[in-house]
């Protein structure tokens, strides 16, 4: 597997973590979107983050949905993730480019500017799980850490990274979060943040060719390091014809039988993968009838 997720433990159970490499899978959605390197930095760190939180979920079915709305010119992103890795997501301006920032790097926060992120989590429950947090950095992993510690209570640190080639294409792609669950010395804690604090970048770590494995063995390995999982990590859209016609269906038979009146195809796009459904009179018509059927 190209792309993957380490999930493990350290410090006597003091500590959780997970890192992961995702370079095809945020070239993927480059393809898909035709993004430009900001919005592809952006939406890549998000969907990262995405899959990673997605493989803290317990349930088959269980379902983490990472939305952005904000005043930069990237308009907002959405990602939706599952346990099993799968990740999906688009921005709602994939086309914004924007001056390097004072780093000389991509400007993420230029692009998303003041927002809002919002955690959504479907575990089955009568009503979803809803987090929110207004946008402290724009620079998503930061907004990441805050998250955690305001709305979940867990001391957390995220670190999120998308590096782009010159002709565009995605060069390296990854992150890690590592987590202090109840129990955490002080000593440990200090210990850990110190070792944090020497990492320059995790896009300099992959493109220096360590692997998720290795960054956290770097960054916890003093602390009895245990690696429980790897697990394969994708871009994966799920949409169907079939689930698009349901969608349509759900419409209403009113605007069916306007569509039907038009008398012209019908094409439906998939925001996530930019895939274009088609249906004909004929088959707007069965629609029609599955829709008046009792």
């Amino acid at each position: 597997m190209t792309d993957y997720i380490i999930r493990a433990t350290a410090a006597d159970g003091q500590v959780r973590a997970f890192a992961a490499v995702t370079r095809e899978m945020v070239e993927t959605a480059r393809e898909f979107h035709n993004a430009s390197p900001v919005a592809t930095a952006a939406l890549g760190r998000l969907l990262t983050a995405g899959a990673m939180m997605g493989v803290m979920m317990k349930g088959e079915k269980d379902l983490l949905t990472l939305r952005i709305e904000c005043q930069g010119p990237i308009e907002g992103l959405i990602v939706t993730a599952n346990a099993a890795g799968d990740v999906k997501g688009y921005a709602f301006n994939p086309d914004v480019m924007l001056p390097a920032n004072e780093q000389g790097k991509l400007d993420v926060g230029g692009a998303l500017d003041l927002g809002v992120l919002s955690v959504i989590k479907d575990i089955g429950l009568k009503e979803p799980y809803i987090g929110q947090t207004i946008l402290m950095t724009s620079e998503i992993a930061e907004d990441l850490t805050y998250y955690y510690a305001n709305s979940e209570q867990i001391p957390s640190s995220v670190a999120l990274g998308v590096l782009m080639n010159k002709d565009n294409t995605v060069r390296q792609a990854g992150g890690f979060i590592i987590q202090l669950l109840p129990g955490a010395t002080d000593e440990m804690i200090d210990m850990l943040e110190k070792r944090l604090g020497e990492i320059t970048s995790i896009t300099s770590l992959l493109d220096a060719g360590k692997t998720p494995e290795e960054i956290l063995e770097y960054l916890l390995g003093d602390f009895g390091l245990e690696i429980l999982d790897k697990l394969p990590t994708r871009f994966h859209c799920d949409c169907t014809k079939d689930r698009v016609e349901k969608a349509l269906i759900s419409v209403g038979r009113k605007e069916l039988q306007e569509m039907i009146d038009d008398g012209k195809t019908v094409e439906c796009g998939c925001q996530f993968c930019n895939k274009v459904y088609t249906f004909d009179v004929e088959e707007l018509k069965d629609m029609l009838a599955k829709a008046i059927r009792p």
